[in-house]
Order: structure tokens, then C-alpha cells, then sequence
């Protein structure tokens, strides 16, 4: 292979493997709640995913973002990569840790639905949970900045079919926590795995790799990591409260329904994602491309969300007829919505991708903001008047309204010429 395709070729490889792994996980995922709605009831179920929720928030808060800082500086860290990555391990730990603690404390206040979290075994589990879920999607980064994808979709089977196992098996002696609980197990088993395989031989088969003199040779800097957390909080916060909001405002039974629904839908965001994170690697190994690589990125997977609206729009009450009759009659609208809307958040994503790759934090942090809080805004007013559905309906005119600015203002994101960052600017490259 030349060496002028090889940034052509891994961006799609990586690209559709991680999309394999979406679409693989989001079926053990499916087929996952499907069980638990079958052998647990709706309000166990309504609690659970909002407990997981707050779980994955938690961790989303404590792990810093650091996921997208490796994507962008593990393929070129060299011998650096074992000192980084333990390092980004250890930070996320300690504060995702400290956080659930914070959050258990405080949820009389905030979430009283979750108060049986509070019970001290439970509530360690649920401490232990969201630490082990901080280095878990931590390790995704990882694995996909060292090139390695393909465990990315073993490491998520793993924990997809532990997943699934555990919550039978606790059905029958924790039938109001045994959803939660199967989540806890399963995490610390795969994150044992996969690091195993990290530090035995992708760290040192990686240290011994020559570097690529197209590479960007650059590290983390504060600035950068800071203005990437920022943003990554503002995603975190539109995403991860709306299960605590539904449950709050309309009861465990629609949260039920919501959480389901968007699930599904939301699987097709995890394709975007998936090509953006493949974009930002390649984007680090060769940044001379990263203009063709953002077009291949928006007309590949465009062609996919075609596809997947498709289905997703015309089978919506079958998908979702899997969990329940009610969760078919209650969410087929929201699901047709997220799907829809997933379209515009591809233009968003390639976006965001973009500027990270070019170390554009000012503009990452602006795209970010102005979409969450116009999503949240709008899902908050709507929620209300159409139910569940008017989340979905929020999250679609945010995204396309978002996007078509974006659009208009290619410039800002969509480099057309090459352009050099100092090296000693912290990572805060505004546009010219």
C-alpha cells in the first residue's frame, strides 16, 4: 500500500469499524433492554436507566473529556503513550469517584426518584460503577488512537453479553436493582480485559513504532484539555440529564418509554461520533488531509444515515414493539424525531471533529454551547405540551438550525488551505 493512501484507507477502515460496533452494540443494547422490560417491572426499569443515566453522566463529568485529548495526542505519543494513558486513568478515577460520592449525598435534593441509591451496598456499587465506566470509555479513545478498533468491538461485546447474562441471573434475586447491578459487574470485567491486552502489548508495540514525519508532534497542553472539558460538559449536560428530567417531570413509567425510544434513535448519533473520532486520529497522523477527510466523512456517512433514518422512521413501532406494546404506542414518535435529527448532527460532528483536530477551541466551545442549550431549551418547552416526543422535537430543530449555520460558515471549521497552530498557543487557535 503507498504510503499517500494510507490516511484514506484507516479513516474508513477505523470508521466503519467503530460503526460496526455502534450498530452491534446498540443491538445487545436493544436486546439488553428488551429482557429487562420483560423480567423486571416498568418503574424498576424507569429507576434503573435513570440511575445508569446519572452513572454516565457522572463519569462523562469525572473523566474529563480526556477520551477526545488521547484520540487527538495517543497516535503520536510514541513511548509517551503507557505515562499518559495511566495518567488520564488515575485522574479519572479520583474525581469520577468523588463526584458519585457528591452525588449521593445530594440526591433528596436533585433526583428524589433516585433515592434507593442511598442504600450503602448499593450506593458503592453505584460509586465503584461509575469510576469503572469513566476508564471504559476512556479506554475506547485509547484503543482507537492506537489504531487498534477491532477491540473496541470486542471490549463492548464483552460487556454487552455480560450485560445480558448478569440481568437474568439478578432477576431472580435483586428484581429491583438487578439492572444496575449487572451494568457494575460487567464493567469491571471488561475494563480488566482490555487494559490487560493495553499494557502486555499495544502500549509497547506502539512505543517502538517509528514516527510518521507527517504526524502533528504536539502534546496536551492545559489550555487545550480545558476548553475540550468545557465543551464536552455542555454535550454531557443535553444528553445525559434528560432521562433524570422525564423521570422527574412525568414519572418512572414515561421514562420508561423515553429512555427506550432514544435509545434507539440515538444509536445513529453513535455512527456520527464513530467517523468523527476516526476523523480526529487520521486528522493527527497527516493533517494535510483533513479537508478531503471531512468531505469523505460527511458523504460516507451520509449514505448510512440514509439508510438508517429510513428504517428507523418506517419501522419505528415495530423497533420499539420488542420492549413492550407500550413502549411502541408511548415512543414511536420520539424515536421517528431522533432519527431525523441525526442527519443535521453529522454536519455538527464533523464540525466539532474538525476543530479539534486543529486545535480550534474557541470555535469547538461555541458550536457545542449554542446547539446544547438550544436543544435543552427547546426539549424543556416542549416537554411539556407534546410529552416525550417534544424532546425529540426540540433536539431536531436545534441540530438543524446548528448545522445550517455551520453550513453557511464552512470557513470557520472546514480548512482550505493549510494553516499552522503554535505549538505554544495552549491549544486556543481561534479563526483568523
Amino acid at each position: 500500500m503507498s504510503p499517500g493512501r494510507q490516511p484514506k484507507d484507516h479513516l474508513l477502515r477505523t470508521g466503519h469499524v467503530l460503526t460496526f460496533n455502534s450498530l452491534v452494540t446498540a443491538a445487545l443494547g436493544a436486546g439488553y433492554w428488551a429482557l429487562a422490560a420483560r423480567w423486571y417491572d416498568t418503574g424498576a426499569v424507569g429507576r434503573n436507566y435513570s440511575a445508569v443515566s446519572a452513572m454516565m453522566l457522572l463519569a462523562g463529568v469525572g473523566q474529563l473529556n480526556l477520551t477526545n485529548v488521547l484520540l487527538r495526542f495517543v497516535p503520536t505519543a510514541g513511548e509517551r503513550t503507557r505515562a499518559l494513558v495511566s495518567k488520564a486513568y488515575l485522574a479519572a478515577c479520583v474525581f469520577t469517584a468523588f463526584l458519585a460520592g457528591m452525588f449521593l449525598f445530594l440526591v433528596p435534593q436533585i433526583s428524589p426518584g433516585l433515592q434507593f441509591l442511598r442504600e450503602p451496598l448499593l450506593g458503592g456499587c453505584f460509586v465503584l460503577a461509575t469510576a469503572a465506566y469513566a476508564v471504559f470509555v476512556i479506554q475506547d479513545g485509547v484503543l482507537t488512537g492506537l489504531r487498534r478498533p477491532e477491540w473496541v468491538v470486542w471490549e463492548n461485546a464483552v460487556f454487552a453479553v455480560g450485560k445480558i447474562v448478569l440481568v437474568g441471573l439478578l432477576a431472580v434475586v435483586a428484581k429491583s436493582t438487578g439492572i444496575l447491578l449487572s451494568w457494575a459487574i460487567a464493567l469491571v470485567f471488561a475494563i480488566s480485559l482490555t487494559n490487560g491486552f493495553l499494557y502486555a502489548r499495544a502500549f509497547p508495540r506502539h512505543a517502538s513504532n517509528p514516527a510518521d514525519e507527517r504526524a502533528d508532534p504536539s502534546r496536551p497542553t492545559p489550555g487545550y484539555v480545558m476548553a475540550d472539558y468545557v465543551a464536552a460538559l455542555f454535550w454531557l449536560a443535553a444528553t445525559a440529564l434528560l432521562p433524570i428530567l422525564v423521570l422527574n417531570r412525568l414519572g418512572p413509567d414515561q421514562a420508561a418509554y423515553f429512555s427506550l425510544a432514544w435509545l434507539a434513535g440515538f444509536s445513529l448519533y453513535q455512527l456520527n461520533a464513530s467517523m468523527g473520532e476516526s476523523l480526529i486520529v487520521e486528522a493527527a497522523n497527516d493533517p494535510a488531509q483533513l479537508p478531503m477527510q471531512c468531505r469523505r466523512v460527511l458523504r460516507h456517512t451520509g449514505m448510512l444515515l440514509l439508510a438508517g433514518t429510513v428504517v428507523l422512521c418506517a419501522a419505528a413501532p415495530l423497533v420499539l414493539r420488542v420492549f413492550g406494546p407500550d413502549y411502541a404506542q408511548n415512543g414511536a414518535g420520539l424515536l421517528r424525531l431522533v432519527a431525523l435529527s441525526a442527519f443535521p448532527n453529522l454536519v455538527i460532528i464533523t464540525a466539532v471533529s474538525a476543530c479539534r483536530a486543529q486545535r480550534r477551541m474557541r470555535v469547538l466551545v461555541g458550536i457545542l454551547a449554542v446547539v446544547c442549550t438550544l436543544a435543552t431549551a427547546l426539549s424543556l418547552m416542549l416537554l411539556s405540551a407534546l410529552g416525550i416526543a417534544g424532546v425529540g422535537a426540540g433536539w431536531l430543530i436545534a441540530q438543524t438550525v446548528v448545522a445550517a449555520w455551520l453550513w453557511w460558515r464552512k470557513p470557520l471549521w472546514l480548512p482550505v488551505r493549510d494553516r499552522s497552530a503554535s505549538p505554544t498557543d495552549g491549544g486556543l487557535v481561534g479563526p483568523p
